[in-house]
């Protein structure tokens, strides 16, 4: 009878062990978190950086297909460090914050692409605009959760950023370089 009960104890343990592994959820850690875009004034470098964001991760390293990555950006947040340039992105040529308060990438598809290199495919809405992209990323563990890095170059011409007499590239240039580094902890 021992026996049985310890054969039995045995095949459910097994059974837990080879069950698959379920992607862990992650929610993003403002604190240690930035989200940056560098976009080009006669060929200078002008950066920016969007003080409130929001990233939730469903994700294993080992695994990723199935994993999903969601990032909400409030736009009315973008900061150029300049007050007159932090006035005009305001308006209907740039953000057109107030028809196009925020910004959504929505991954479907997770997938590695070496070591710790991922990328994410998903659509970008903004300022009405969807879009394909990539999200290149590295991911790296540590005891207290993970980071996540990267960037990738939008054209701002594709979402209708910088119309009128901003819409030509050579006093704009027309790529736009966005840059993150986001600290998670895993949901509970």
């Amino acid at each position: 009878m021992k026996e049985i009960a310890g054969l039995l104890g045995l095949c459910g343990l097994l059974a837990f062990a080879l069950r698959p592994v379920q992607a862990a959820d992650w929610k993003m850690v403002p604190a240690g978190s930035k989200l940056e875009f560098v976009a080009s004034f006669e060929k200078t470098a002008a950066p920016g950086v969007f003080k409130e964001f929001d990233a939730r991760l469903r994700f294993d390293p080992g695994k990723p297909a199935g994993g999903s990555l969601d990032v909400t950006v409030k736009v009315t947040s973008a900061d150029m460090n300049i007050a007159d340039v932090n006035k005009e992105i305001r308006g209907k040529d740039w953000f057109d914050y107030a028809a196009f308060p925020q910004a959504e990438f929505r991954s479907t598809d997770l997938r590695r692409t070496q070591g710790n290199h991922y990328v994410a495919h998903g659509t970008l809405l903004l300022k009405g605009v969807k879009q394909l992209v990539e999200v290149p990323f590295s991911w790296t563990a540590s005891a207290d959760g993970a980071v996540m890095e990267g960037e990738l170059t939008v054209k701002r011409g594709a979402f209708g950023i910088g119309t009128g007499e901003w819409a030509a590239s050579d006093v704009i240039g027309a790529d736009v370089k966005v840059k993150f580094r986001v600290k998670l902890r895993k949901a509970r």
